[in-house]
C-alpha cells in the first residue's frame, strides 16, 4: 500500500465524507493541531522519568482519545454516513476531571501563576498544555464557521487543565519545586 495520494501536490486534501479542502482550511488546521498534540504526547511518554512512568498508561489513553478527536474533526459537516466517535457518554471528561482533582490534591497549594517547567516531564507536559490551548483556539475558530462535534471541544478544554495538573504532579514526583511567577498577584483561590 502506498501512503501518498498526490492530492496534496496541489495544496488540497480529502476529509471524511469525501469533501476536498485546501490544506489551509480551518478544519484542517483544527485536526492538524490535534495531530501535533498527539505527537507531542508521544514525546512526553518517551521522556518519562522512572518516577513519572506512572503516567504512561493514562497518556497512552489520551493519545487514543486525541485520535478520536482528530477523526471527528475530519468529518465533513455534510457527511451523513459517518457517526462521531467522540460522545458525551464516553466518560472521558469525567475521567480527566478525576485525574485533575487527584493530582491537585497531591501538590503544594499555589495562589500564583507558576512558570512552565521544572522536571523534564513537567516541562514537556506544560508544552502539551500550550499546544492543547492552541488546538482549542483552532477548534473554536472552526466552530464559528461550521458545525463541529462539541464534545471534542469540551474534552480539549479539560485536557489543558489535565496537563497543567499532571505537570505539577510530575514535579512533585521528581522532587522539583514549581517556580512562581514573581510578578503574579494571587489568582487561584
Amino acid at each position: 500500500m502506498k501512503i501518498y495520494t498526490r492530492t496534496g501536490d496541489k495544496g488540497k486534501t480529502r476529509i471524511i465524507g469525501n469533501d476536498v479542502l485546501y490544506k489551509s482550511a480551518q478544519r484542517i488546521d483544527s485536526y492538524g493541531t490535534v495531530d501535533e498534540l498527539n505527537s507531542l504526547v508521544g514525546v512526553v511518554i518517551a521522556n518519562l522519568s522512572d518516577k513519572t512512568e506512572v503516567l504512561k498508561d493514562e497518556l497512552l489513553e489520551i493519545q487514543q482519545l486525541l485520535f478520536d478527536c482528530g477523526t471527528d474533526l475530519a468529518v465533513s459537516p455534510t457527511d451523513k454516513k459517518h457517526e462521531f466517535i467522540f460522545k458525551d457518554d464516553n466518560g472521558s471528561v469525567d475521567w480527566l476531571e478525576k485525574k485533575i482533582d487527584d493530582y491537585s490534591a497531591k501538590v503544594p497549594v499555589t495562589k500564583k501563576f507558576i512558570l512552565p517547567g521544572g522536571s523534564k516531564t513537567a516541562a514537556n507536559l506544560h508544552m502539551a498544555r500550550t499546544v492543547t490551548r492552541r488546538a482549542e483556539r483552532e477548534i473554536v475558530a472552526l466552530m464559528q464557521e461550521e458545525p463541529i462535534n462539541e464534545f471534542v471541544l469540551k474534552f480539549i478544554n479539560r485536557l489543558s487543565d489535565y496537563f497543567f495538573a499532571a505537570a505539577r504532579f510530575s514535579n512533585v514526583l521528581d522532587g522539583v519545586e514549581d517556580i512562581q511567577y514573581r510578578n503574579s498577584k494571587p489568582v487561584f483561590r
